[in-house]
C-alpha cells in the first residue's frame, strides 16, 4: 500500500511510524510545507492516564520524556496571594520542537519517507493508495470535501495567546491577576530543564481595554506580539520572579472547537482525517497532540487488520477513535467555559472555592476525592467552618424563609418547591398579581444559542423581587450558567431543579458555588439519602 501522509506533525509522524512498524512493505511518504525544525507554540501535554496506550504502541514517546521532559503530580492555583495544591494529576510534558525531533527521527528509522518544504494537494499526489489529511485545523484537504465530510467550528469568546518563560513552573499552575484593566489568567507548566509554557487568557473586553488589539493577525505565520509579552511580562512579574517571557508565533487567537461528522470518504480516492483536522478540543482537558497520536494508533491498527479492504479499514478506525474523541470534547465544553466566565469567578470567590470550583467543572466531588482527597477534606472544612454544617445540610436565609437545609422538594410539575419545614413556595413563570413569596422559574435552553433570550428573561424576573431563582430543563451546562448568572450577575439565590441528580453531584453543585440550593422529586432526594 502507498500512503501519502499530509502534515509532518506529531500525528503524522506518529502515523508513519506505526504502519512501517506494522508493515514493513507499506510505502509511507510524509510531506510537511515547514522545515524540519519548524515549530510553532512550546510544549505538549500528556496525562499519565492517557500515556499508557501510546507508550504500548511505540516506545519513542515514553523515552523522549524520560529523557527530556518533566513530570509533576499536583496541580497549583494561585488567586489573592494564596497558592492551592491539588494532588493525584500525574502529568508529563516535552517541548514540541523536541517531540518532533523524535518522532521524525523514528518514523525515519523505520523506513518512512519525510518531505520537508514540500507543500501539496490532492492533485499532487495521484498513484497513492490513501491520502491522510493530517494538515491541521484549517485543513485544505478536509475542506475539499466539505459538503460530505460536513465540518463545523464553534469559536470561544475568551481570547489566548500562547508563551513560553524561563521561569520554572514545578507542575501545573494556573496563575490569575486582576491588572487595571481586568483578569488574565496563565497555564503554565514546565517542558524542559530551562523553560515552561506560559498560555495567557482573558476576556475580549479586558484584552481591548488593555490595548493588546493592535497586533495584526493576519500576518504570516512568524511575527509576534512583542506590545503584549511586555504588558504581560510586567503583570505577572511578581508571579515568575521578574523572569522573561518567550515568544514563538505568539498572537492573540480565540480558540475554535472543531467537529467533523465524517472522518473519511473512499470516493473518488480514499481520504481519511486524523487529528485537528478532523476535531479540536480546548486545551484546559488534554492536547490536541494526544489526541492526533491516539488516532494514529487507531488507524495503523485498523489499516493492519482491515489490510484488503480499505473501505472496511476507515469505518474501523473512526468507529475506535470517534467515541473517545466526542467524550474529551464533551468535557472540554464546560471547561472552555469556565475561562469563558474566570473573571466573575476572580472576583465573586474566596481562593479556596474557586479553586474548587475549577477543579470541580467536569467532575464531581466523589471523583475528586478519590484523585486528590486532601485537597477536597479541605475544602469541605472550608465550608463548615464558614456555615457550619456539611454543604446539604446548611440552613439558608430567604428573609421570609429560613430553609433548614440546601435541598428543596419538587413537586411532579415543577410548579411548588418545598422546604424541609413543609411549607410550599409557589415556582411562577411571572411575578403574581398580589405580593406574596414565589420563585421564578426559568427553562434552561437545549444549546447555548438560546442563552441570550433566556438571560433577558431571566433579567426581567429578577427585578420582581423573587426569593430565588429556579432553572430546570436544557442541559446540565446550561442549567450551571443560568444558577450562576442568578446568583452572581443578579444576587438571588438560585435553585437547581435536576431530577437526573444524585447526591454526589448535588453536593458538588452546592460546595462549588454554582448554586445556593438543589431540587428534585421526593423520590429522588430520598435515593440521596439511601447513598449517602
Amino acid at each position: 500500500m502507498r500512503i501519502a501522509v499530509v502534515g509532518g506533525g506529531p500525528g503524522g509522524l506518529f502515523l508513519a511510524a506505526l504502519v512501517r512498524q506494522a508493515d514493513p512493505s507499506a510505502e509511507v511518504t510524509v510531506f510537511e510545507r515547514n522545515r524540519a525544525d519548524d515549530a510553532f507554540g512550546f510544549g505538549v501535554v500528556f496525562s499519565d492516564r492517557t500515556l499508557a496506550g501510546i507508550h504500548d504502541a511505540d516506545p519513542v514517546l515514553r523515552e523522549g520524556l524520560d529523557a527530556d521532559g518533566r513530570h509533576w503530580e499536583d496541580i497549583e492555583v494561585r488567586l489573592k496571594g494564596e497558592r492551592i495544591r491539588c494532588g493525584g494529576n500525574g502529568m508529563a510534558a516535552i517541548s514540541r520542537r523536541t517531540l518532533l525531533a523524535l518522532l521524525q527521527e523514528r518514523a525515519r528509522d523505520l523506513g518512512a519517507n519525510l518531505r520537508f518544504e514540500t507543500e501539496v494537494g490532492l492533485d499532487d499526489l495521484d498513484g497513492y493508495d490513501l491520502v491522510v489529511a493530517a494538515d491541521g485545523a484549517s485543513s485544505r484537504i478536509r475542506d475539499t470535501f466539505a459538503e460530505r465530510l460536513e465540518p463545523s467550528v464553534e469559536t470561544a469568546t475568551a481570547k489566548f495567546i500562547w508563551f513560553g518563560t524561563d521561569y520554572m513552573f514545578d507542575g501545573l499552575t494556573f496563575v490569575h491577576e486582576r491588572g487595571p484593566h481586568g483578569v488574565f489568567a496563565v497555564h503554565g507548566y514546565p517542558i524542559s530543564a530551562d523553560v515552561s509554557t506560559f498560555i495567557v487568557e482573558t476576556d475580549e473586553a479586558t484584552w481591548r481595554a488593555a490595548g493588546l488589539d493592535a497586533f495584526d493577525v493576519t500576518q504570516p505565520p512568524g511575527p509576534s506580539d512583542l506590545a503584549t509579552m511586555a504588558y504581560l511580562e510586567e503583570l505577572f512579574a511578581e508571579q515568575i520572579d521578574g523572569h522573561r517571557l518567550l515568544v514563538n508565533n505568539s498572537r492573540w487567537g480565540n480558540f475554535r472547537t472543531r467537529r467533523t461528522r465524517h472522518w473519511y470518504v473512499t470516493e473518488p480516492r480514499p481520504v481519511v482525517l486524523l487529528g485537528d483536522a478532523a476535531h479540536t478540543a480546548h486545551f484546559s482537558v488534554g492536547s490536541g497532540t494526544k489526541m492526533a497520536m491516539e488516532d494514529a494508533i487507531a488507524l495503523s491498527d485498523a489499516l493492519a487488520k482491515h489490510a484488503a479492504d480499505l473501505p472496511a479499514a476507515l469505518a474501523a478506525y473512526e468507529a475506535v477513535a470517534r467515541p473517545s474523541v466526542e467524550a474529551i470534547q464533551n468535557a472540554a465544553r464546560p471547561s472552555l467555559g469556565w475561562w469563558e466566565h474566570f473573571g466573575e469567578y476572580h472576583d465573586a470567590f474566596e481562593p479556596w472555592q474557586f479553586a474548587y470550583h475549577f477543579l470541580s467543572r467536569s467532575i464531581t466531588d466523589a471523583r475528586l476525592a478519590r484523585r486528590a482527597p486532601d485537597f477536597v477534606h479541605v475544602s469541605h472544612d472550608q465550608w463548615q467552618a464558614r456555615y457550619g454544617a456539611e454543604p446539604l445540610d446548611t440552613p439558608l436565609d430567604l428573609g421570609s424563609w429560613q430553609l433548614p437545609s440546601r435541598v428543596m422538594l419538587i413537586e411532579h410539575d415543577g410548579t411548588v418547591a418545598v422546604g424541609g419545614a413543609g411549607e410550599p413556595l409557589p415556582l411562577r413563570d411571572s411575578a403574581p398579581d398580589a405580593p406574596e413569596p414565589w420563585g421564578a422559574r426559568i427553562a434552561a435552553p437545549d444549546d447555548e444559542s438560546g442563552l441570550d433570550a433566556v438571560y433577558a428573561g431571566l433579567a426581567e424576573r429578577a427585578t420582581a423581587d423573587p426569593l430565588l431563582i429556579a432553572v430546570h430543563g436544557g442541559t446540565a451546562y446550561t442549567r450551571a450558567l443560568l444558577t450562576e448568572r442568578a446568583r452572581l450577575r443578579h444576587g438571588l439565590p438560585a435553585l437547581l431543579v435536576d431530577e437526573t441528580l444524585d447526591r454526589d453531584r448535588a453536593v458538588t453543585a452546592v460546595l462549588s458555588g454554582r448554586t445556593d440550593l438543589v431540587g428534585a422529586s421526593a423520590a429522588t432526594v430520598s435515593s440521596w439519602e439511601v447513598t449517602a
